[in-house]
């Protein structure tokens, strides 16, 4: 993902038109609904210049004259315009606010999305505390140009033209006073607006890295104290939240320049209407002291719409700020391709094949092996097959690539090199969804959603019935814990399923696995960090979850995978050894060496020295290779 540092081009107007189009789009699906709002905006800030006009002919036509009957008509047509214009401006906030949240759930919703749908390597690279940012602080910035910012601009700057014709037609100049100031104006606007827009840039920068460090740190605070590190980690919140608050503090002295320089240019310009308005009449010319009044009325509405201008063109510099964000987002596009016509496999029976597969997490550009760039590759030239209802395990030391073949099996990361097959069909050639439907996988560290049992053993599918659910816990043998808590399966794990032990997480894992039926079985060490007890319990479910199901399990421990038909030892992204138990410990090879090291001295093997010499031959197959 693009680092947070937005375009050196702020300042580009052509910036300003794209994006402020692009959040419009959000709008279209309802703009019968917008035009409405417009035109109950222009109606009103039609009736909010009409109002200085009436008052005008009511003390120079009436009130000088001494026509009562008159001035009532004046006084009902002008309580007629406020109550019809504040009615105007009732329906027209209720609408626009209405608008505004239709396309702030629609955009919530595109880049809930988007991010769901973006394959693996992208959370690799991306701090969940950013996309936290993305889809809450910097959606909320748009939320107010959305709700109702292009809705007043336009009003606003109707609002300008309908005060400046009255103006014109009454007085034309008392009219070139008031808008003689405006060069000022305009020059405060330019000035605030070259520097407010990067200064929100920066700001938003640092709300992004405090979430981040929050986020990152509350999850990983048993590390934190375990290592005592809590005032080191404080010191770097602390700077962390310094830049912050000088980002603020900077936007705060941009914003206490610019609204006394706007409230004293509106000053100065009701003076200068005062004073060139006096000395005219004073001087005996045609001035009226209804005009005069009613010049101070518009020049007061007039600087009004200008100071709410310049509030929108703030809220529009953060919803940019933010929208640049959300839209690069948008524009990171890593999901996987889906080919348009996918193959359907209508007897799912689990045949896997891996031919010469080359893989490495390395984002390689478009024509890498033209180029002559070797990658460092994870996987390399890896093949093998597991046919239906066989069981094949997964040994080797860490970091040699076995949760990566669990990983392109069910096509989180795409492969460089190869092919994978299921019945004789190409990842690539199937429905993603329909391919992990029938993939149960069941990890080390199992991830719970807070809520209810029922909830994180359904994910919420209203195709799974409750006799399902409790059939599927009771094959499992985890229906005595859940109904043994309080709630039974409505019980609230909590966060994490913080509440349960690990054992009893990893047994709602084969009970959500065992649900949706899978034809395929992934196991990542499903019984590591568990007690005896709840590991043969694990062992059991595990049993009957492998039963007429082709199962691949990732094993440490080598005691777990004695009986399956087929063990693969991998060595730093290759396949060094394939065969069963017994002949693999007949090749006298690594697998062996692996076995000796954990169980040579519990029972010692023939022909072998023990723990020591199966510690010295892994060793010298380390440095071998």
């Amino acid at each position: 993902m693009a680092d947070d540092d937005a375009e050196n081009s702020e300042d580009a107007p052509g910036l300003d038109r794209r994006l402020v189009r692009r959040m419009g789009a959000y709008l279209w699906p309802y703009k019968g609904w917008v035009a409405l709002a417009v035109g109950l905006t222009l109606s009103t800030a039609l009736l909010g210049a009409v109002r200085p006009w009436l008052t005008q002919i009511a003390i120079d036509d009436y009130i000088v004259e001494g026509d009562l009957q008159g001035l009532r008509w004046i006084i009902l047509a002008l309580v007629g315009a406020l109550v019809v214009e504040g009615g105007m401006a009732f329906v027209n906030e209720y609408l626009t606010k209405w608008i505004g949240q239709q396309a702030i759930y629609d955009l919530r919703t595109e880049v809930f999305e988007h991010v769901t749908e973006q394959r693996l390597g992208f959370f690799d690279e991306t701090p969940i505390g950013r996309l936290i940012t993305r889809t809450t602080s910097d959606v909320e910035s748009i939320n107010r140009v959305l709700s109702s910012g292009l809705v007043v601009i336009l009003g606003d700057l109707a609002r300008l033209i309908f005060i400046t014709g009255f103006m014109l037609y009454i007085d034309w100049v008392l009219a070139l006073v008031v808008l003689g100031v405006m060069p000022f104006m305009v020059g405060v606007m330019i000035w605030f607006r070259r520097n407010a827009r990067e200064q929100y840039r920066k700001t938003r920068k640092q709300v992004a890295r405090l979430n981040s460090f929050m986020q990152e740190h509350v999850t990983g605070m048993s590390v934190v104290q375990l290592f005592g590190r809590e005032e080191e980690e404080m010191r770097r919140y602390e700077s962390i939240n310094a830049d912050n608050r000088h980002a603020q503090i900077q936007t705060i002295f941009y914003f206490a320049l610019f609204w006394p320089a706007i409230a004293l240019i509106t000053d100065a310009a009701l003076g200068a209407v005062l004073w060139i308005g006096g000395l005219r009449a004073m001087a005996g010319s045609a001035l009226t002291a209804g005009v005069l009044i009613a010049f101070i009325q518009y020049a007061r509405q007039f600087f009004r719409p200008i100071r709410n201008l310049s509030n929108q063109y703030n809220t529009l510099q953060r919803a940019m700020a933010g929208a640049e964000r959300i839209f690069r987002l948008l524009d990171d596009e890593r999901a996987l391709p889906e080919v348009e016509e996918p193959t359907e496999i209508d007897d799912f029976r689990g045949r896997i094949e891996f031919d010469g597969v080359w893989f490495t997490y390395d984002d390689l550009p478009d024509g890498w092996e033209e180029e002559g760039i070797e990658p460092n590759w994870i996987l390399k030239d890896v093949s093998f097959t597991v046919e239906p209802g066989q069981t094949a395990a997964f040994v080797g030391a860490t970091g040699a690539g076995k949760t990566t073949i669990i990983n392109l099996l069910l096509r989180f990361y795409e492969i460089q090199r190869g092919e994978i097959r299921i019945d004789g069909v190409p990842l690539r050639a199937l429905r993603l969804q329909r391919l992990r439907r029938r993939i149960g996988l069941i990890l080390q560290e199992v991830f719970l959603f807070s809520g209810s049992v029922e909830r994180n053993l359904t994910l919420e599918d209203d195709s799974i019935t409750e006799e399902e659910m409790r059939r599927a816990a009771e094959a499992v043998q985890a229906d005595d814990f859940i109904e043994a808590l309080p709630d039974g399966y409505q019980q609230d794990v909590k966060e994490r399923g913080a509440s349960l032990s690990h054992g009893q997480r990893q047994l709602l894992a084969f009970v959500r696995a065992l649900i949706y039926d899978p034809a395929v079985l992934v196991l990542d060490e499903a019984t590591s960090s568990v007690d005896t007890e709840t590991e043969e319990l694990i062992q059991q479910a595990v049993g009957r979850l492998m039963e007429g199901r082709t199962s691949l399990a990732i094993a440490h421990r080598l005691s777990t995978v004695e009986d399956a038909d087929l063990i693969l030892v991998l060595h730093k992204g290759e396949i060094r050894e394939r065969g069963t138990h017994q002949e693999l410990l007949a090749m006298d090879g690594l697998y062996r060496r692996l076995y000796e090291l954990q169980y040579a001295e519990q029972v010692p093997l023939p022909g072998g020295d023990g723990a020591a010499n199966g510690r010295e031959g892994v060793a010298e197959e380390h440095e071998a290779a």
